[in-house]
């Protein structure tokens, strides 16, 4: 044997141009774990069957064979590169056996088998399956699974794997074992298998054709009351798929297990989903309104890729937009369903500008379908999710709600057990519906934001308008030069004089440079509503006046392009008062106030249209940013809003109280409400705002109403603050989720010790690098935090990169994941920008530093 394994100081580059088929496939795998948490014997059989030319090569990572063998005989002619088992095989067919041991408890990357709390679980997308056992770790092998577990059946008694139980029985010395089979073949990095001291909340769903299924919900047992509304939530998202998409569940079982230290939301292996706890358990006492959304979501989510990314899976890593992109406009439709479909496409888009916008203004943009990585972990992004999900959208606004099922049906048809494509996606798409996407397919190729400029003339002897569009896509790393791309603009004309439209909402296809559109018979001034609902992920900027935009956001009949105008207002104000240290608030205040005086308006969503643009936002709208100007700039227009319309806040909050807890659509808009309400009364200096919210944090009967009060008593400098605090911290100290809220919400406090605070909290008793939530709530919401992260003197530019470096120790996925805030030193004044590329230069020369981590940071600097 050989040992010629290696670690290279600079990851190689992966390129999709560089993909083969394998030279070896999997059809079946065995798999037999002796559970230990301090050493776990993982005994894997694979029957494999040759594909091509080469040897077979099983990847591994940190693992050392005790045992090789080939078709049942002892082995040795084999030999490690870069860690994976490489075997010189004859003929066309083996049986390969493979014995590792692997120690969970020490696996602090939580990728792979590792523990958490007790428990023994796994976590294997991207590339984790490889820290398990030897295995061709690539998308495009799928294998029926057949896994036996052998534990200790006190300290282990609950066994599950993926697909159906097989059987089950006592060993007679203390131990016990499970047989679980999957009969739909899978790629490995889907495989999952869970041990511990479980309880669940079971529950059953027929299927459209008459199937029951079993259904469970894993957790410790003092938590099994917050699992009802997860429960809930599946069902519901079962019925939903069946009937929106035709999407019937296959096995027998479907269960979830939720687990507190796990680096992503949650995993949707299949027929065994395993979440971060986060995403599962919740009550009023504990969990907010935005948390029981997400967790219906989230679970929603991962059980759609069941078909979308499960039965249909990934032909490799480059296409990983396609099951994630899909899912996730899957997912939104679904959330949107259950309640405001107008909010929720407010979420859904404030979050695509909080995040991948500024991605793909940055160093690290890349395609929805890359190129080229180092390190896959790094490509969970933004993009592939948020803008692949805009992208899927736009494909059905193209093709209308028919053609677009139609497409979906064929795809799940034509590749229902395979590994497919991006391409495999849209050629479906065009045969079911007979429409050409040639050109729409730049969006699979081109990073960045499209910027659109929309220029409206009205000729009133005529009685027309004519539209002027130009767009242009900026360059970005790797493509300086781009070509235009296809845009489905939604667009209406409204009369600026009676309200009216002029006009039937227009689709219009925009594929060039340029652009002119007519609009005839407009008989009085014209006010452009343009890419309603958000219809393509651009950047608009057009010609329209405060004036027009405060009459869009009163008379605009599409909701989303309601709120958008008044965003779009308040922007511009606040962008001119950056640029001129002083701002006209005048027509913001009004159109504040027509909103909040229209009854017929939901309040969950008059509650989202009076909120201001973050900072981080409206520094995305500026050349340089000045964190400080535009800190001000925010502050004062907020407490304008609240001098010159408290009647209107205090009505608001008065009117939204509720007598008892409810989760409805109607009661959520109230709450929501109410915290905004309650935040300008505060930013009106009110003498009596802090006792307003701290009579409400000690009253409310749901965490929604007590963490909306903390938020406001936070940045205050009253008695009550620190009351709060302390009244907070010694309730839910026991709750390692509520108590991520108690790191969070001081993290993003904009008093000015705020620095010193996060200082000081992460070097508190409970805060810990090992929980990928407990450093999200603390590090993640401070880098966060425009106003204490940018400090002028750069410490929290280096307390983010000491925490990095700490971590990236620990669990270099999560640490990469927190990197891009020091990436954008190019967007800040000089002083700024020398400060955190100083201390991406310091990350970079430590000894050590993992691949995802090289990664970000080489391109961060590049």
């Amino acid at each position: 044997m050989v040992d010629a394994t290696r670690t290279p100081m600079t990851p190689p580059v992966i390129r999709r141009s560089d993909y083969r088929p394998p030279a070896w496939h999997v059809p079946e795998i065995a798999l037999d774990f002796d559970l230990d948490p301090q050493a776990t014997r993982v005994t894997a059989t694979l029957s494999v069957t040759r594909n091509g030319e080469g040897p077979l090569r099983l990847d591994g990572d940190g693992l050392t064979p005790r045992s090789v063998l080939v078709d049942g005989t002892p082995h040795n002619d084999w030999r490690l590169e870069d860690g994976a088992l490489v075997l010189d095989l004859p003929g066309d067919a083996h049986e390969i056996t493979t014995e590792v041991v692997i120690e969970p408890q020490a696996n602090t990357q939580l990728m792979g088998l590792y523990a958490s709390g007790g428990n023994l679980c796994t976590q294997c997308e991207a590339e984790g399956f490889r820290r398990i056992t030897f295995f061709p770790d690539r998308p495009d092998i799928l294998s029926r699974y057949r896994v036996r577990m052998v534990a200790d059946k006190a300290r282990f008694p609950v066994l599950l794997a993926n697909g159906d139980p097989v059987a089950s029985g006592d060993l007679g010395d203390g131990r016990h074992w499970a047989e679980w089979s999957d009969p739909f073949p899978k790629p490995c990095y889907l495989f999952a298998l869970v041990a511990g001291d479980l309880v669940a909340n079971r529950a059953q769903f027929v299927t459209a054709s008459g199937r029951e299924v079993q259904l469970g919900i894993w957790v410790r047992a003092p938590d099994l009351a917050k699992t009802d509304h997860a429960m809930r939530a599946l069902k519901t998202s079962m019925a939903w798929d069946e009937r929106v998409y035709g999407r019937e569940y296959d096995l027998d079982v479907f269960n979830i297990v939720a687990v507190d230290d796990f680096n992503f939301g949650a995993m949707e292996n299949k027929g065994l989903n395993i979440f971060n706890s986060r995403y599962i358990l919740a009550d009023p006492d504990t969990a907010t309104d935005y948390d029981y959304d997400g967790i219906a979501a989230v679970v929603a989510h991962e059980y759609f890729h069941n078909w979308s990314g499960n039965r249909v899976t990934c032909r490799d890593w480059f296409q990983l937009s396609l099951k994630e992109g899909f899912t996730v406009l899957r997912d939104q439709q679904f959330s949107g369903d259950q309640g405001s479909a107008a909010v929720k496409r407010i979420e859904d888009v404030r979050s695509l500008r909080a995040s991948q916008f500024p991605e793909d203004a940055g160093p690290l943009a890349h395609p929805i379908r890359p190129d080229a990585y180092q390190e896959i972990s790094n490509f969970y992004t933004a993009t592939i999710y948020n803008k692949g999900a805009e992208v899927v959208r736009m494909i059905a606004t193209i093709l209308g709600p028919t053609a677009f099922r139609a497409g979906t049906d064929l795809y799940f048809s034509r590749h229902d057990g395979t590994a497919a494509t991006c391409e495999d996606f849209v050629v479906a798409m065009e045969d079911a519906s007979g429409v050409d996407l040639s050109a729409f397919r730049r969006w699979y190729e081109q990073a960045g934001t499209p910027r659109v400029s929309a220029t409206l003339e009205h000729f009133p002897g005529g009685g027309r308008a004519t539209l002027s569009l130009r767009q242009a896509v900026p360059p970005t790393p790797g493509q300086q030069t781009k070509q235009p791309m296809v845009l489905p603009l939604k667009l209406r004309l409204f009369g600026a004089e009676t309200g009216r439209p002029l006009s039937d909402e227009r689709l219009f296809l925009f594929d060039q440079d340029a652009a002119t559109i007519t609009f005839e018979t407009v008989t009085e001034r014209p006010v452009l509503s343009i890419n309603r609902g958000f219809s393509a992920p651009v950047i608009v900027e057009t010609d329209r006046t405060s004036a027009d935009l405060a009459f869009l956001s009163a008379h605009d009949d599409d909701p989303f392009a309601r709120y958008e105008a008044m965003q779009q207002l308040m922007l511009d104000t606040l962008v001119a008062s950056v640029a001129s240290g002083h701002g006209d608030h005048a027509a913001v205040i009004d159109a504040i106030a027509n909103t909040l005086a229209d009854d017929r308006l939901d309040r969950a969503f008059v509650a989202e249209a009076v909120l201001l643009p973050s900072d981080s936002f409206i520094g995305d709208q500026m050349g340089v940013v000045d964190p400080d100007a535009i800190f001000a700039a925010r502050e004062a227009l907020r407490s304008d809003i609240g001098r010159a319309l408290l009647p209107e806040w205090r009505a608001a909050y008065a009117a939204t109280e509720a007598d008892a807890f409810e989760y409805t659509p109607d009661a959520k808009g109230k709450r929501r409400l109410r915290t905004v309400a309650l935040g300008y009364i505060a930013a009106s200096g009110a003498s009596d705002a802090d006792a307003i919210a701290f009579a409400q944090f000690e009253q409310a009967d749901n965490m929604t109403d007590r963490q909306g009060a903390l938020m406001t008593l936070v940045n205050s400098d009253s008695d009550d603050r620190i009351a709060a605090l302390d009244i907070f911290y010694n309730r839910y100290r026991d709750n390692p989720l509520v108590l991520d809220k108690w790191f969070t919400t001081q993290a993003l406090s904009t008093r000015a010790d705020t620095f010193e605070q996060v200082e000081e909290l992460a070097g508190h008793r409970d805060f810990t690098l090992t929980n990928p939530n407990r450093a999200r709530a603390l590090i993640g919401a401070f880098s966060m935090n425009q106003k204490a992260f940018h400090r002028a003197d750069g410490a929290g530019y280096r307390f983010l990169a000491d925490q990095l470096i700490a971590l990236d120790r620990i669990n270099p996925q999560t640490a990469a994941k927190m990197l891009p805030p020091l990436g954008r030193w190019r967007r800040f004044d000089r002083t700024r920008g020398e400060l955190m590329r100083a201390q991406l230069d310091r990350i970079l020369s430590v000894p050590g530093l993992s691949k995802d981590m090289l990664e970000q940071v080489g391109k961060s600097l590049s």
